[in-house]
């Protein structure tokens, strides 16, 4: 199993704290955000390759945090060639550029960079094993918190059925998390979906191309999920690990 960390994004929203730095590495308490990924994905035997992709501007600071972690499962930094918010490839573009770059060829695990949550990968990892599909972790949330977020809808198997982006009137009970796990037999999807001319920006667009074609299930996890993409959600964050 191979492992992509989506770093590329500029964190606009962020300013002026990402203009010259990466969302992913600011502290969350006193670690890299990062670091409490990183720790997840080296809990997991199957991942033997970790790859981590960012844009240009941010590459130096992604090689250094990697040389210095001396990490216990190999760490390959992936500069994507973009060198702003307005040329970027897109979190899904992204992720095809890694699996070029990496000839990817196998299982793998998609987290996006900015993504804090304290559920345990090895329990989403035999999740998705024993369903032998490609699964995305899913949260139970508010009907008003869901018309923020892209909806999941399952059946009473957690086989997923639906899938909106921020809907008006949200049809599931399920948040998507950008946390995936795509079978070896889905990677090539990824060059198929761009090459149709899809929607090459937010990660879950991809699994609302794959659930009409495969089967994809939804693993909703015990714990908590945390999107810091503002000011305000990093200020959370930041209280509630300032003494983790």
């Amino acid at each position: 199993m191979k492992c992509i960390l989506l770093c590329a994004g500029y964190a606009t929203r962020l300013f002026p704290l990402t203009e010259n730095f990466p969302k992913a590495l600011l502290n969350i308490g006193d670690r890299p955000l990062l670091d409490y990924i990183l720790d997840e994905v080296n809990s997991l035997e199957q991942v033997d390759s970790i790859y981590v992709v960012t844009n240009a501007k941010y590459t130096p600071h992604f090689e250094a945090w990697a040389k210095e972690k001396n990490n216990i499962k190999p760490i390959t930094v992936l500069n994507d060639g973009t060198s702003t918010n307005d040329d970027r490839l897109g979190a899904i573009g992204d992720i095809e550029f890694t699996i070029e770059n990496g000839k990817i060829d196998d299982d793998t695990l998609v987290i996006a960079g900015d993504n804090l949550f304290t559920f345990k990968l090895k329990d989403f990892v035999e999740f998705q094993q024993s369903k032998n599909t490609s699964a995305i972790c899913v949260k139970k949330e508010k009907y008003e918190t869901l018309k923020r977020l892209g909806v999941v809808e399952t059946n009473d198997e957690m086989k997923i059925v639906g899938f909106e982006e921020k809907p008006a009137d949200p049809k599931g009970n399920y948040a998507a998390t950008a946390v995936y796990l795509y079978q070896k037999a889905d990677i090539p999807m990824f060059k198929q979906y761009i090459a149709e001319g899809n929607n090459i920006d937010a990660p879950g667009n991809f699994v609302a191309y794959l659930y009409k074609k495969k089967d994809v299930y939804g693993y909703a996890f015990d714990g908590a999920w945390y999107d810091v993409g503002t000011h305000e959600a990093l200020a959370m964050v930041n209280e509630l690990y300032k003494n983790k």
